[in-house]
């Protein structure tokens, strides 16, 4: 399994309070890192003040028994809160690769007092979460779990991609990933494409092929997936990036102006009831099927471009059912 530097910190802890005699190597083995690694992981623990200390009656490291982890303590609301998303969206995976919070909590649980665990249950059976379908974690979970491998460990991917052109072959490229992104309805990765010379955003369950290497890379420190996707309407960036003003009728305009839709939205309401919608977005690919779902609720206003691409988009459909 493949750590996060601060999940390896707390296992650390966790493996040498649990017993005598784990090595560096035994460590490493663990989780899955060198033992120059797991001696860095070591000095730092002491930095902040885990008294870790080689033991040599047992040939292994050892924390002293006054220390401890304290123990969680959460309020009702915090624990109900963590139930809701473990189980209604964890659990039954409608966001796929989580379900090990789901089994997290039920260790949570099992520490809470019984009133708590009782008023959790209670509430819980009257509150429900549902998401949108997300595509099914069967085929990509290796995936997955050698791409988050490759971001802990800075070690390049050697990939497989299907193409959407049937005509054109699956081509095999070096991959840097930076961030796994989970985006409405399916987990992507975005990093370096090596093939392509340039950031992608690459979609998990069409990769063909994913192997680790032993080559590193390094993640720009400089990069953030907020400065990648810009003002994209949802994940996919492009150009123009220019200002566009939509007016809905007054039936629909205060169930548009209810949703937080896009980070730049602004919604001003006109004396007969219409609303008119304002956002800065990147590209038009994605904004264009949001509009066209709103079907005569609305109509575009500005830029024309985007407001001549609807109308296309509009008469190719009403013709599908004329023919």
């Amino acid at each position: 399994m493949a750590y996060t530097r601060i999940h390896r910190l707390f296992r650390l802890v966790t493996l040498i309070q649990a017993g005598p005699g784990w090595t560096a190597r035994g460590l490493g083995d663990e989780c899955g890192v060198d033992e120059r690694t797991i001696f860095r992981d070591l000095k730092e623990l002491e930095g902040v003040g885990v008294p870790i200390e080689f033991d040599s009656a047992t040939n292994g490291y050892r924390i002293v028994s006054e220390f401890f982890l304290q123990p969680l303590q959460l309020a009702p609301d915090e624990a109900l809160a963590l139930a809701l998303l473990c189980e209604h969206v964890a659990e039954p995976q409608q966001i796929s690769f989580l379900q090990p919070a789901w089994r997290a909590l039920t260790k949570i649980q099992t520490q809470l007092p019984a009133s708590v665990r009782e008023e959790i249950a209670s509430l819980a059976a009257s509150v429900a979460i549902r998401t949108a379908q997300a595509s099914p974690p069967d085929g990509c979970g290796d995936v997955y779990q050698r791409v988050l491998g490759a971001i802990s460990r800075r070690t390049v991917l050697s990939c497989r991609y299907e193409s959407l052109d049937t005509a054109t072959p699956d081509e095999l490229f070096d991959f840097e990933p930076y961030t796994l992104f989970f985006s409405v309805r399916a987990w992507y990765a975005i990093g370096y494409h090596g093939a392509r010379g340039g950031l992608r955003c690459l979609k998990l369950n069409r990769f063909t092929r994913v192997t680790l290497t032993e080559r590193p890379y390094e993640i720009p420190p400089d990069f953030s997936l907020e400065q990648y996707l810009g003002n994209a309407w949802r994940m996919m960036r492009g150009e123009p990036e220019c200002d566009v003003e939509i007016e809905f009728s007054p039936s629909f305009a205060q169930t548009v102006s209810d949703t937080r839709w896009h980070r730049t939205q602004m919604v001003e309401f006109k004396d007969d009831g219409t609303a008119v919608f304002r956002c800065r977005v990147s590209g038009f690919d994605e904004i264009v099927w949001w509009i066209l779902s709103h079907g005569p609720n609305c109509r575009v206003t500005s830029p024309p471009e985007l407001r001549e691409r609807v109308m296309q988009l509009a008469a190719a459909t009403a013709a599908r059912y004329q023919s």
